[in-house]
């Protein structure tokens, strides 16, 4: 194992933190207050490579590697949590699902125009009774000549108002449960699919959750993933994705927490010393610290796996179960270093500590993923029906 930068990795950090700390985190704080998405931001981030960065450079994209990627994630996340979010629905759960289960003609098509950013991607799973339980879709996929009709609505979907497409996903025979399942792409413009209502929320608030409503949608069959009956695992192979997006922008939390905190310990004087000088404080900051190198190294031991194409779902709900859960710890941690300040809306702590909240939630919340991680420890799917064969140690992968 050789856990050294790249020369190419070391500059890409220091770009990507430049651009952090010129055009996003010195706005954070109003983006969060008047919960208005910055579309500016977007093709700034397009000349930096950051909207198409594993996309394939035969499509336009920077074609990076998961460590590289991880590295940007990691970096925008520090400063803002709704950029990253943008990013990582666009290039992880579209972009990359897209790249994995789209035929030649799809990738001609959608690829170049998604690492260009004239299609933004939003992400189409859950419902009002269909979060963790997925095969629970309550939309539904007619098919109809070479098209298939879709109705149901879509919950929570982040990027949906500033998005023109959806992998989206619906069920076209309840029998069948998960091999019903149905993803399919769908641009905006298109009769018969609109953006629903704003969801409120309580944090990640640039960055909307929106409704995404069908009704009598006619999609043609050309835009289908894989085949009918494929959609349950192109889902999970998106959110494969997509968590691993999640864990990495947990260590750029974790990091800006560790940041905060070790500078105003510094500064804030109690008792005639800096408070940085407690051992309680200290204690804090030395579990920050650890977590922080813990989750840093989960995230690149999946990335790892990832450039090898070892599948890793395990070690991904792994480190995306650390890592939220760790983060979520930094943030009310530097809160309790802050004391008062930490509550007060002119510090970047309570924002911090709203924005992080929801990681342990979504793209698979953490009693998921322990389920997920204990399935193939004892041996068996989801649905305890199908056996699995427990993976070989990870580590004799690496």
């Amino acid at each position: 194992m050789n856990f050294d930068y790249t020369d190419a990795q070391k500059q890409l950090r220091e770009t990507t933190r430049d651009f952090a700390a010129e055009h996003i985190r010195p706005f954070s704080a109003e983006w969060d207050r008047t919960e208005e998405f910055p579309m500016d931001i977007i093709p700034r981030m397009t000349e930096m490579g950051f909207m198409g960065p594993k996309i394939p450079e035969k499509y336009g994209g920077m074609e990076l590697d998961n460590i590289s990627y991880a590295i940007i994630t990691e970096e925008i996340n520090a400063a803002d949590t709704s950029i990253r979010t943008l990013m990582s629905v666009h290039a992880g759960l579209v972009s990359s699902t897209i790249e994995e289960w789209g035929n030649d003609e799809q990738k001609d098509y959608y690829l170049p125009k998604l690492a260009t950013a004239e299609l933004i991607g939003c992400y189409g799973l859950t419902e009002p009774n269909a979060g963790s339980w997925a095969v629970n879709q309550q939309t539904r996929v007619v098919e109809d000549g070479d098209d298939i009709i879709v109705n149901g609505t879509k919950y929570w979907i982040s990027n949906g108002d500033l998005a023109n497409i959806a992998l989206a996903f619906g069920q076209s025979d309840p029998e069948k449960k998960h091999r019903g399942m149905v993803g399919f792409l769908v641009e905006s413009g298109t009769p018969g699919f609109k953006v629903g209502q704003k969801l409120p929320k309580m944090g990640g608030r640039a960055n909307h959750a929106v409704e995404l409503v069908f009704e009598d949608c006619r999609i043609p069959k050309k835009n289908i993933l894989g085949n009918i009956g494929d959609g349950f695992k192109v889902a999970m192979a998106a959110l494969d994705h997509g968590r691993f997006s999640v864990a990495a922008g947990c260590v750029g939390i974790i990091q800006e927490c560790l940041r905060i905190s070790t500078e105003y310990a510094n500064e804030r004087i109690t008792f005639d010393v800096p408070i940085g000088h407690h051992q309680l404080v200290q204690s804090k900051i030395a579990k920050m610290a650890a977590d922080l190198d813990a989750s840093r190294l989960l995230v690149y031991r999946c990335g790892h796996l990832k450039d090898k194409k070892v599948r890793s779902t395990r070690e991904t709900s792994i480190c995306k179960w650390f890592a939220t859960e760790t983060a979520t710890d930094a943030a009310y941690e530097c809160m309790q270093i802050l004391g008062a300040n930490g509550y007060s809306t002119e510090f970047p702590a309570e924002r911090i500590y709203r924005d992080v909240r929801v990681t342990p939630i979504y793209e698979g919340t953490s009693e998921m993923q322990q389920q997920i991680i204990a399935g193939y420890e004892l041996g068996y799917n989801r649905d305890k029906a199908t056996p699995v064969l427990r993976p070989k140690d990870p580590w004799e992968t690496v």
